[in-house]
Order: structure tokens, then sequence, then C-alpha cells
């Protein structure tokens, strides 16, 4: 298993599935994680955790949308453990309709949380990173922002520009030792798919090599791989965790 031993790591939207999964493994690796969340019952979402491993996790209620918020939190960090190591980048929505009947709302509030969010949240933490000459930054893409998706035009749209801005951001900071690399899950078993008719679930799952559903533990492996030193020569890169779905 890789080890992130003193590591200090803040990963969002972190209360249930892909976030949770991940919190648990940085934690199992040596990690101190907090969470970052808008979910009200945030203690009570991270209590099994937190019963656990005490003051190695600890959580604030943010939404990433909010810059203010985002900068003060990244702070309190800061403060309480003295860096910053690791950003995951894993807080998203979903607001689907095909693209006619799409309101303006629901484009508007997806690109605010699944892109200026990601953006907020790594010009609050760079800073960090790049004094201290080390950083990982993780970015939550999509397969659906490679290859589009019916129905998912807003979505598409965020995290293929999640995949531009990972690309970009890694030829600026690479000189500091900070390397930036994104996700691209496939179809995942979380509570945002669990509304998903049995039927279209089933044939989903025969479009997928292995023939099985993701689970939130297959992508923070992936994370956990990159976050590591393992994988210190690894940047700008995007990772497709799809069972195959895409190949």
């Amino acid at each position: 298993m890789y080890t992130l031993t003193n590591q200090v790591a803040i990963i969002t939207g972190a209360a249930q599935g892909i976030g949770k999964a991940t919190a648990l493994l940085f934690l199992e690796a040596g990690a101190k994680v907090t969470v970052w969340d808008k979910k009200e019952n945030l203690a009570e979402a991270l209590f099994d955790l937190q019963e656990k491993y005490g003051d190695q996790l600890s959580w604030q209620n943010i939404d990433t949308t909010e810059v203010e918020k985002v900068q003060a939190a990244t702070a309190e960090v800061v403060r309480k453990h003295g860096h910053i190591d690791i950003l995951v980048n894993n807080a998203g929505i979903l607001r689907d309709a095909s693209f006619l009947k799409m309101e303006d709302a629901d484009w508007h509030a997806v690109m605010n949380v699944n892109l200026n969010g990601v953006y907020n949240c790594i010009k609050a933490v760079l800073p960090y990173m790049k004094a201290q000459n080390y950083g990982r930054v993780l970015n939550a893409s999509s397969i659906v922002g490679i290859y589009g998706n019916f129905g998912q035009s807003n979505y598409a749209a965020a995290k293929a520009a999640v995949i531009g801005m990972t690309k970009s951001i890694s030829r600026e900071v690479g000189k500091y030792g900070i390397t930036v690399n994104a996700i691209a899950p496939g179809f995942i078993r979380t509570d945002m798919t669990d509304s998903i008719p049995e039927n279209y679930r089933q044939q989903m799952i025969q479009s997928i090599s292995v023939r099985r559903e993701g689970k939130p533990e297959d992508i923070a492996q992936a994370y956990l791989f990159l976050a590591s030193e393992a994988a210190s020569f690894i940047t700008g890169t995007v990772l497709c965790v799809d069972g195959g779905m895409t190949m």
C-alpha cells in the first residue's frame, strides 16, 4: 500500500461516496485529512471515521463556490497543521437535462460547483504548496468530459474544462515540485447514480469490459497512487478509471 505518513490532505465533497472512500484510504495511509463539504450533518456523516482516527481527521462546512470561505478554510488548515501537501477536488453536482430543455440555472449551478469550485480551491492552496516546493493537486473529471453524454452538456463541459485546467496548471507549477493530475471515473455506484433505472444500469454494465460497476474505492485507490511518491513523475495526465468502458 502507498503511504502518506505525515502528509496533510484536503478532500472536498467527502461526506459520502468517492470522497469519503478517498478520505478513509488516505487516513489508512497515514495522512492527516481535512474534509470540506457543505452537508449540514457533516459530523454525523463522518462519525465512523472520526471514531476510528480521532484528531487525524477534521472537517469544515465549506461551499467551494464561496471564495472567501475557501481562502479562510485554507489558512485554518495551515494554522493547524503547518502545511498542505495534497488537494483532492472531488466535490461535484449533477443537473441533467437535454440541452434544449436545460434551465439556465442548472447550467450555471453545475459550472459553478464543478469548475469554479475547483478553481477556487486550487487558487487558495497553490501558494502554500509553492512555498514548500511540494504538492499534489488531484481533480475529479469524468469520462463524460472526454466523450460527452446525452443530457449532460453542462456536466461534460465542466469536466472537460477541468481537464484543460489540469494540463495548463501542471505546466506552470511542475518546477515547484507540484504535480497536477485528473481522474476520469466511469460508471461508479454512488448515491448520485442510485436513481438510474435498473434496465439502464444493466445496459451500462454490459458496455464495461470488466462487466461490473465501479466502486468508490476504485477511484480512491487511483487518487492514493497519484498522491503518493510513486507518482512523482506523473503530471498533467488524465487517468481514466472506467473498467474499460471507453477503450
